[in-house]
């Protein structure tokens, strides 16, 4: 992070926090049932801590993580609610999940093992959710041979069943066959717990994707991630919920200048006028994680307008073609975000880029100041 003494970047992201109340409010009117945010990767680029200390202020159920140092920092700044972390564990850090009172994700008999022999060792009971593969081949039993896995969690003396979950690997397309044949392998390994006549522990399945088109994949509770924060996982997803973009991203022209035609703009010489144009630099670049992708493709808002990024993008700063439109510096530049009746999402910045959403929001890292507005 930036010392406070330099915070005045004219570079700043926005977070939103009262959209981000009204996208749980709205995907929970939709579903149902209880939601697990997911705030992993800094919370989709928008702050892991911030995020979190608000999504439980507005009594969301359960967060989800990637990885126990995102628990363990939620957990040292406040925060309460319970906490899954969804990444494969790693045996000398599973002492660290059980002190942290944070959820572990489960996803073979040996890593079973691991987990009660940590909880043993502290003389503490561990929370666990079983991770079922359906078809990712990423980590989980697979759940044509999950039954010994699912008895002995069951029968476990040190852990506690809480969970018990797979992901959806085509949801975000709503024609893709992929997630019925998923849905069908999970809830047939759900079987051996009814066998076995054990409680069934919450089912889980159902991401951004799930939560838009398999109304059947919603089950006990749903993973939101990406359309949490008001973005669409994919082109072809169905807009069947309303949610508002959570971040914005703004900078401010710094520099204006006249280039003559001929004259190339930027690294390697890969763009330039065929006429005289106005020019402007903005102070962002690939080293904030905006896209080097959008060299000569990217957009901006500049009074209302759009305008193209021309050259390639450089590590600090990029410019942008306003022919013969006027710009002074400190003029406000909307990069994702809306000015005057014209938008730039997220979407369409990945699109131009040749990139997915996720891509975009997590990229953009801790160098962009980030504001944080509640009304």
């Amino acid at each position: 992070m930036m010392p406070p003494s330099v915070s005045e970047r004219p570079t700043r992201i926005r977070v939103h926090l009262d959209h981000l109340a009204f996208n749980l409010q709205r995907i929970r009117a939709h579903v149902g049932v209880p939601v697990m945010a997911i705030v992993k990767a800094n919370a989709y680029g928008h702050g892991l801590v911030p995020a979190s200390l608000h999504l439980q202020e507005q009594g969301v159920e359960q967060l989800g993580v990637a990885f126990v140092e995102e628990g363990i920092a939620l957990r040292q700044a406040g925060v309460t609610v319970p906490i899954l972390v969804l990444g494969g564990i790693f045996g000398p850090q599973v002492a660290q999940f059980i002190l942290h009172d944070l959820e572990i994700t489960v996803s073979s008999l040996d890593k079973l093992r691991q987990v009660e022999a940590a909880a043993q060792a502290l003389g503490r009971k561990a929370v666990i959710h079983l991770k079922i593969d359906t078809g990712m081949e990423r980590i989980g039993t697979h759940s044509y041979s999950s039954r010994p896995f699912i008895e002995a969690a069951v029968a476990s003396q040190w852990c506690v069943l809480k969970g018990i979950y797979s992901h959806l690997a085509c949801a975000d397309d709503p024609r893709s066959p992929m997630t019925a044949r998923q849905l069908d392998r999970f809830l047939e390994a759900c079987v051996h717990i009814e066998r076995i006549g054990a409680p069934m522990p919450l089912r889980h399945l159902a991401n951004s994707g799930g939560v838009l088109h398999f109304p059947e994949t919603w089950l006990d509770m749903v993973r939101p991630g990406i359309l949490l924060y008001g973005v669409q996982p994919d082109p072809a997803s169905l807009r069947n919920i309303e949610v508002r973009p959570v971040m914005s991203l703004a900078s401010q022209v710094v520099y204006f200048k006249v280039v003559k035609a001929g004259n190339p703009v930027s690294y390697g010489a890969t763009w330039a006028p065929e006429r005289d144009t106005r020019i402007v630099t903005i102070p962002i670049g690939y080293g904030d994680g905006y896209p080097r992708a959008l060299s000569s493709r990217g957009e901006v808002l500049i009074r209302g307008k759009r305008y193209p990024l021309v050259g390639r993008v450089c590590m600090d700063q990029f410019m942008v073609d306003i022919g013969q439109d006027s710009a002074w510096n400190e003029d406000e530049v909307v990069l994702i975000g809306t000015q005057g009746d014209n938008a730039i999402t997220a979407e369409q910045l990945a699109q131009l880029a040749g990139m997915i959403p996720y891509e975009v929001l997590v990229g953009l890292n801790e160098r962009i100041p980030r504001e944080y507005h509640s009304g």
